[in-house]
């Protein structure tokens, strides 16, 4: 086990050079970069071009792309993101601001749909072909065909108009108001949970109900034993594999792709600032927040891998 978990965390080091390299790259394939963007934005239709390479060489962008690419390299192996090409701020310190919000908003709308997900699929695969598995079949669909910034608005009108309440629009966190934020982060994650909670239904069902098909599902009833513990202990620790790979990854997506429905609620997230560090060709805070959501990933899915043997004694890891 031991050596099976070294080996996975010396090939995340490729992974994220390979990250690295690509979004480098990337960024700078594109036209255009900061300094055209910061004047332009600024309604400055005619800037000379010696002030652009004077605002280009403060940002080390006139450097060779090596030079840029090591230079950053250098900075990560100190941990230090450098600053934001657009504030000058610390981008650790910027992107510290929203994480707490957005990781926060991850977990919630993650255990939202795990807790509705696992005995929806469960109750639907007992009760196959019945009225309650086509009304569970009907709640799924509908969560996958429901975008979660259009249920979100929905939910913030119905609090308007028949309770004549809003949630509150500035972020508090957890530990300073947990009313407040809890009143202000509930609603996002229920719209956000709802849809990721379809999606987990739908996959529990379908492997619950190979699961139940089994021979040793057969000789357990057989045996007479309760159905309630054949599909707790028995086949609940073999079908949820699946659902918990899909739900882990939707958790490390959570953290950096909800910005439609930030907009909604007023939330200054991770998501925002993506939008905004593309807007404005911040190359450093996209690489920055790039690399985040890429070592969340990887740091997911080998928590998952190594959960795989925990969960299933099938499973074990030389």
């Amino acid at each position: 086990m031991g050596y099976y978990i070294f080996k996975r965390l010396l090939a995340m080091i490729p992974t994220m050079l390979g990250v690295a390299v690509l979004i480098f790259i990337l960024l700078r394939v594109i036209p255009g970069d900061v300094v055209e963007a910061r004047y332009l934005t600024q309604g400055s239709a005619y800037v000379s071009q010696d002030l652009m390479n004077i605002e280009r060489k403060k940002l080390g962008l006139d450097q060779p792309l090596w030079k840029q690419f090591t230079g950053w390299m250098a900075g990560l192996a100190r941990l230090d993101f450098g600053l934001s090409m657009w504030t000058g701020s610390p981008i650790t310190e910027e992107i510290r601001l929203r994480f707490v919000l957005s990781l926060q908003l991850a977990l919630m709308a993650s255990t939202i749909a795990t807790s509705l997900a696992i005995p929806l699929g469960i109750l639907a695969a007992f009760k196959q072909d019945t009225w309650v598995d086509y009304s569970i079949r009907v709640f799924s669909i509908a969560g996958l065909a429901t975008p979660s910034f259009w249920l979100g608005s929905l939910m913030i009108l119905g609090m308007l108009i028949i309770f004549k309440w809003v949630p509150p629009m500035v972020f508090t966190p957890l530990w300073v108001n947990p009313w407040d934020n809890l009143a202000q982060l509930i609603w996002p994650a229920l719209a956000v949970g709802y849809r990721y909670c379809a999606v987990g239904t739908r996959m529990m069902r379908s492997t619950m109900l190979e699961v139940l098909r089994e021979d040793y599902i057969r000789t357990a009833r057989a045996k007479g034993l309760w159905m309630k513990l054949i599909l707790t202990r028995h086949a609940l620790k073999n079908a949820i594999l699946p659902v918990l790979t899909v739900i882990s990854t939707e958790f490390a997506f959570l953290l950096g792709g909800l910005v439609v429905t930030e907009q909604v609620f007023n939330l200054n997230g991770l998501g925002l600032l993506f939008v905004e560090g593309i807007s404005h060709r911040d190359y450093t805070m996209i690489q920055a927040l790039v690399l985040l959501v890429a070592t969340t990933f990887l740091a997911v899915n080998f928590v998952v891998d190594i959960a795989y043997g925990w969960i299933d004694p099938r499973i074990r890891y030389r």
